[in-house]
């Protein structure tokens, strides 16, 4: 299992499925770079990116076994990952497993999609930010 959220001084990384002119979806990484900023005085700099739009969230829980067959995302949305395994399989055959922490861009709304499972012995919880299209 290998996470790719991650931080690293001036940029988070993150996993993002998308769909090509074929209708078929990919795993990619996305990189967002970061600027060490005074953005909360008089609390110590920390890093922030440049600001994106939301306005809502909810919270997506999966029983344990579930499996959501090959589907296109509802909307393009943001997914992270607060409890359980999860694993997404696209349609060119690349499966990655998710764990806590991890952060996943699901852009493929139209096209044949992905299958998400859960994987754990329990519930799967997702913290979900639907995003305006890109």
């Amino acid at each position: 299992m290998t996470k790719i959220f991650s931080f690293n001084p001036g940029q988070v990384t993150y996993h993002r499925i998308s769909t090509d002119e074929q209708g078929d979806s990919h795993f990619d990484s996305v990189t967002v770079k970061q600027r060490l900023v005074q953005a909360a005085p008089p609390a110590a700099p920390f890093y922030v990116s440049e600001d994106k739009p939301a306005s809502k969230y909810r919270f997506y829980t999966f029983e344990p076994g579930w499996v959501g067959e090959l589907h296109p995302a509802p909307a393009r949305q943001f997914l992270a990952l607060l409890s359980g395994e999860v694993e997404m399989e696209t349609t060119d055959g690349e499966v990655r497993r998710f764990v806590p922490g991890d952060l996943v861009l699901l852009e493929d709304t139209s096209g044949r999609g992905h299958v998400t499972r859960n994987i754990g012995d329990g519930y799967a919880t997702y913290l979900v930010v639907p995003a305006p299209p890109a």
